[in-house]
């Protein structure tokens, strides 16, 4: 993951809101979600609160568990959009929300772009982001991350992320194997809104990206922002994804310029 190896960045004038890149692991030794035991919840999120208290400059931060999270906590949790919920159906019927919040929580560091989940749909979920489109930016601080967590982690229990030679990193979601990233921006685009949904969805097949609405997965859309994120995980490098993502944001941020000025908006 060398952020040297990117060519360019998001067009400065292109109207981003944000940048988020994450990524999931799993730590050997450990269960899946849907198959960890209790006592292993535990045990990883005991591991973690030391892996996290090793993490030093802009990565280093606090720990939330989010049992017995006070109240003011949880709420500005919330309004940072930082914190996950129970309820997912998918999680559920997958066993995925046994024992639900045991054993789980959230670090974020001071500056609020580095954060990883414990124990919600993989073991980690570990994200970096921030308002604008430096891309290269919010990558070089997920690869830091990456590494950081990684290393604290073999220090503290030696194990390492689950990793297959076949299939990359290892994650309770099949989609998710291989590199198990996914780099999007928030960006408007009204001059594709004006054409709908389905012209956006066949060029961003196209360019090998996903577009979706800012509620998340399933949340629906609103407005003229979209979620665009690189489509795979698996067959390609963490840089090709990225690289991906930065040159089809700004094609399809150039056809949208376009397309303003033939609908006038």
């Amino acid at each position: 993951m060398d952020v040297s190896k990117i060519q360019g960045n998001i067009d400065p004038t292109a109207p981003v809101k944000s940048t988020r890149i994450r990524v999931g692991r799993n730590i050997d030794g450990f269960g899946l979600s849907p198959g960890i035991t209790k006592d292993q919840r535990i045990n990883v999120e005991s591991l973690m609160k030391k892996a996290f208290a090793n993490l030093e400059g802009d990565l280093a931060g606090t720990y939330y568990p989010l049992t017995g999270m006070a109240e003011t906590v949880r709420q500005q949790l919330v309004d940072d959009h930082f914190l996950f919920v129970s309820g997912d159906k998918n999680l559920i019927v997958s066993g995925m929300e046994r024992d639900w919040p045991e054993g789980r929580g959230i670090f974020h560091n001071k500056d609020k772009t580095f954060l990883t989940w414990v124990n919600e749909e993989d073991q980690l979920r570990i994200i970096s982001m921030q308002k604008g489109g430096d891309v290269r930016a919010v990558f070089d601080r997920l690869a830091r991350g990456i590494k950081a967590v990684g290393d604290s982690v073999k220090a503290e229990s030696g194990s390492d992320f689950m990793l297959d030679p076949k299939y990359g990193y290892i994650h309770s979601c099949p989609t998710n194997l291989g590199t198990g990233m996914r780099a999007s921006v928030h960006i408007d685009l009204p001059g594709y809104a004006k054409q709908g949904a389905a012209v956006l969805s066949a060029r961003c097949e196209e360019l090998h990206l996903q577009p979706r609405g800012t509620r998340g997965e399933s949340g629906g859309q609103t407005g003229v922002t979209y979620d665009i994120s690189n489509k795979h995980r698996l067959g390609y490098s963490e840089v090709e994804l990225v690289q991906k993502m930065i040159d089809g944001v700004n094609m399809l941020y150039k056809e949208d310029v376009a397309l303003c000025q033939a609908h006038g908006i």
